[in-house]
């Protein structure tokens, strides 16, 4: 098994090599627009801050009221579609999770992007009463980040296996998985005792090994599992699909003489 080595500080560590650079902020505006006015009106002192960023009206709430707040701009302001959830890891910064809810309001063809801060350990309420695209998100992260939902009708894993070690979201997790991901095929399928006979997963993914009869990745180059291919490789042609529609076959095609 490799060295294990600690990750606390992955997020910490410089990616640029001017550490003066700074991100360019999005710009900002007031509210001005009458409907957003509106809308500010509606949330009242549930608002810790509000402004218009790339053409959307976005308000800083308290997580407490996170299901109030929701509630108010569906039934009152008209934001009856919830098209994104999720969360952005400023554990390292200040021990806290940003969540996110983006709004439409389709009648205005107007947009809102509701945040909060949550403290580390925390929970936040389920909106899924409100809007029932939030049921996938909020397992989604739940998953990713660890971030646990109150009230919602069934918070578990979505993309991870139910028995998984970590977060994959979270910025301390490895990019290319710890030692627990590196054996956990290994472990299930065949048991740990299995380890030193098939050693750990291959997680390069540019990797390509030339005795893998399988194939998978060799598009023109497959062979049956188990072929000997000591003597070389040949090339196969590929075979596309003939439909009514398309005929990927043909080589011929037409080059516009100008744009229309």
């Amino acid at each position: 098994m490799r060295k294990y080595v600690p990750k606390d500080n992955v997020q910490a560590k410089s990616y640029y090599t001017d550490r003066f650079w700074v991100a360019p902020r999005v710009p900002r505006s007031t509210v001005e627009d009458t409907h957003f006015l509106a809308v500010v009106e509606a949330v009242g002192t549930q608002a810790n801050e509000t402004y218009v960023e790339l053409g959307q009206l976005v308000i800083h709430i308290n997580p407490k009221n996170n299901f109030e707040v929701m509630k108010t701009l569906k039934e009152k302001c008209g934001y009856t579609q919830c098209s994104e959830q999720s969360a952005v890891d400023y554990l390292a910064q200040d021990n806290e999770f940003e969540l996110f809810w983006q709004l439409l309001n389709i009648n205005e063809a107007k947009r809102i992007r509701v945040i909060c801060r949550l403290a580390n350990g925390l929970a936040i309420e389920s909106i899924e009463p409100l809007y029932k695209s939030a049921n996938f998100a909020e397992r989604e992260m739940f998953d990713m980040f660890g971030i646990k939902v109150n009230n919602h009708p069934f918070l578990k894993r979505i993309l991870m296996p139910d028995d998984w070690e970590g977060n994959p979201l979270l910025k301390t997790y490895p990019l290319q998985g710890d030692e627990f991901a590196s054996w956990y095929e290994v472990d299930k399928i065949f048991g740990k005792e299995y380890r030193d006979i098939i050693g750990p997963e291959n997680r390069d993914p540019a990797k390509i090994d030339t005795e893998d009869t399988k194939r998978f990745s060799r598009v023109g180059y497959e062979v049956p599992f188990g072929a000997d291919i000591s003597e070389g490789e040949t090339k196969t042609a590929i075979e596309y699909s003939e439909t009514f529609l398309v005929d990927y076959n043909k080589n011929s095609s037409k080059q516009l003489d100008e744009r229309r």
